[in-house]
């Protein structure tokens, strides 16, 4: 199920989350542009667009194995970091100048321990990620990234101002209106874009110049103006989980019939949601705020369970949704915990759920297509 409309601008955004390293990548890294890597949504990139750095959130897109990696994170890891760590242990994340980490999870945080032992890469980070969403944790966050502008300036001999990260804010906010926007489109009775095609956008956004995705956004807004909506759908699902950033997951979900309307995703809503305040007059306080207390929060946030669970409910009366994949990635210790609530609340709901377990690689596709066969036909029943 694909978009009816021949758009070059869908077109490069699908060809920038094909793969980890895009035209756009290698173009600013030959005109000598730094690369600040990073894991993990809570990364403020206004910090590197203010730094003049590109900010580019690592995949393991194209992970052939975790042979090397297996020396230091065992099978009963995730195999996001696994697939990620073999691949920087190859070599292939040497484009970058600098990484910043989180401890967003455990193995994400041995990760970065593994790395700074075993990688060279110039310059690395790991910032505290805060438990909860209250005043007090965005005054630490605040901290977090004031600490972070003061190492990458000593590092990279560079300077870091107020004004330079208020620009930022607003370049960054202008990407945020404009995903909002493709998002209301997704509401409509016959959508004119497939969930496999947005989920390939808004990976883009994380891999290419902020200034280069916005006009190209704006060109795909008015290509799909033209579209036709799609109208051979048998239900309207949304999604939801931790890291997922391959389309042809969603694309293989989406072949059985039904079409994907919303998401609460890392790469998808949980992304982008509101805007940073630009009327806070300092701009390290605007960012805390935004990232630890306005978005909707991750399952590390163990305050915000309900909030999560009003995110998802809004959004599925707002884009009329008759049921929900819960795709969670294997042996993920949080996201077992935000899966056992959500069953309970989609029962309590009255709304279809089908919760499943998956690699981070695309495997098991059959399967996949089997459950999602099955669990269309229950709903239809």
């Amino acid at each position: 199920m694909d978009t009816r409309i021949n758009s070059k601008a869908l077109k490069r955004f699908t060809e920038v989350a094909d793969s980890v390293v895009n035209p756009e990548i290698t173009k600013w890294k030959n005109e000598g542009g730094k690369i600040l890597g990073y894991f993990c949504s809570y990364m403020p990139e206004e910090l590197a667009t203010a730094a003049e750095f590109l900010p580019v959130r690592l995949r393991a897109t194209g992970s052939s194995g975790t042979e090397f990696s297996d020396s230091f994170l065992s099978n009963l890891n995730c195999s996001y970091p696994r697939n990620a760590f073999n691949m920087a242990l190859q070599g292939e994340y040497d484009f970058i100048d600098g990484l910043i980490a989180f401890n967003s999870c455990d193995h994400i945080r041995r990760v970065y321990d593994y790395w700074k032992r075993e990688v060279k890469t110039p310059f690395i980070k790991i910032l505290s990620l805060p438990k909860k969403a209250e005043a007090a944790q965005v005054e630490w966050f605040r901290s977090e990234l004031v600490d972070l502008t003061k190492g990458l300036e000593e590092h990279f001999g560079v300077t870091i101002s107020d004004d330079d990260l208020r620009a930022a804010i607003r370049i960054h906010n202008e990407t945020r209106r404009l995903l909002t926007e493709l998002y209301e489109l997704r509401k409509a009775d016959n959508p004119v874009i497939t969930g496999a095609e947005v989920l390939a956008v808004t990976v883009a956004s994380t891999a290419m110049p902020k200034s280069i995705y916005n006009e190209l956004l704006k060109e795909l807004l008015e290509d799909l103006k033209q579209a036709e909506g799609i109208n051979d759908h048998r239900a309207r699902l949304m999604i939801i989980g931790p890291e997922m950033d391959d389309p042809e997951y969603i694309r293989a979900i989406e072949d059985q019939g039904c079409l994907v309307v919303a998401d609460s995703l890392c790469y998808g809503s949980r992304l982008f949601w509101g805007e940073v305040k630009e009327d806070i007059a300092d701009p390290y306080t605007a960012l805390a705020q935004y990232y630890i207390a306005d978005r909707p929060s991750s399952p590390g946030v163990y305050t915000e369970y309900e909030s999560r669970a009003q995110f998802i409910r809004n959004m599925i009366d707002e884009y009329n949704v008759d049921g929900a994949i819960l795709a969670r990635l294997t042996f993920c210790e949080t996201w077992a915990f935000e899966q056992y609530s959500m069953v309970q609340d989609f029962e309590e709901w009255n709304i279809p759920l089908l919760s499943i377990d998956r690699e981070y690689m695309l495997s098991g596709v059959g399967q996949l297509r089997t459950r999602v066969q099955a669990f269309l036909e229950t709903m239809e029943n």
